[in-house]
This record gives structure tokens, C-alpha cells and sequence, in this order.
């Protein structure tokens, strides 16, 4: 018998839809199940409630985020308009900000 294909999140869909649609839906899907930090206590703890509203289960803070991702990029343009920082400080926390989430989520899986 011949081995099947791992076909991931789109294991539900079959051929339909063409392969290119599954694909977005794949790299959407990833996004919205890998570990979210939370912004309030810093633990990796944060999960989506309902499309837009995100949870932490560490210290129960509910904030609002976009519909797969806690944090989108238009939500740090307003931060830092409404915060009056110059767009390379806002660029560097970011960046910082995704660095220590992927390091913590491969700590957490070695522990």
C-alpha cells in the first residue's frame, strides 16, 4: 500500500479550491495556532476567543487584535501615532517584540 500524503491544515479540503487558495489558507491557519506572547504579563499564553478578540490564559487579560493575528501592523502604526514615536523606534520593538515570541515558543517546546 502506497503512503498517503501529509497534507497539514488543509486535510479537510481535498483537491477542492485550487492550490493556491490552500496554500493562504494554510499560512493563515499557522498563524493563528502558533503561541502568542501576551502584551500585559509577557507569558506565551495568548489564544483567540472570537475573530478579533484574543485572551490570555495566564492572567486574563482580554484585548482586542486582529482576526488571525493578536498584533497586525496597522494596529502598531496607530499605537505609534497615538504614542507620537518616531516609525524606526516602533520598526525595532516589533522586531524585537517577534524575536523573543519565536524563542520562547522553542523554550517552552524543549521544556
Amino acid at each position: 500500500m502506497p503512503k498517503t500524503k501529509k497534507v497539514g491544515a488543509t486535510r479537510g479540503l481535498g483537491t477542492r479550491y485550487g492550490a493556491t487558495v490552500r496554500k493562504r489558507y494554510v499560512k493563515v491557519i499557522t498563524e493563528l495556532k502558533k503561541p502568542h506572547r501576551c502584551p500585559q504579563c509577557g507569558f506565551v499564553r495568548v489564544h483567540r476567543k472570537s475573530v478579533g478578540v484574543w485572551v490570555c490564559s495566564k492572567c486574563n487579560f482580554t484585548f482586542a487584535g486582529g482576526a488571525y493575528t493578536p498584533i497586525t501592523k496597522l494596529g502598531v502604526v496607530a499605537k505609534r501615532a497615538a504614542k507620537g514615536m518616531p516609525a524606526e523606534e516602533v520598526e525595532k520593538q516589533a522586531a524585537k517584540a517577534e524575536a523573543a515570541t519565536i524563542e520562547s515558543a522553542t523554550e517552552e517546546e524543549t521544556e
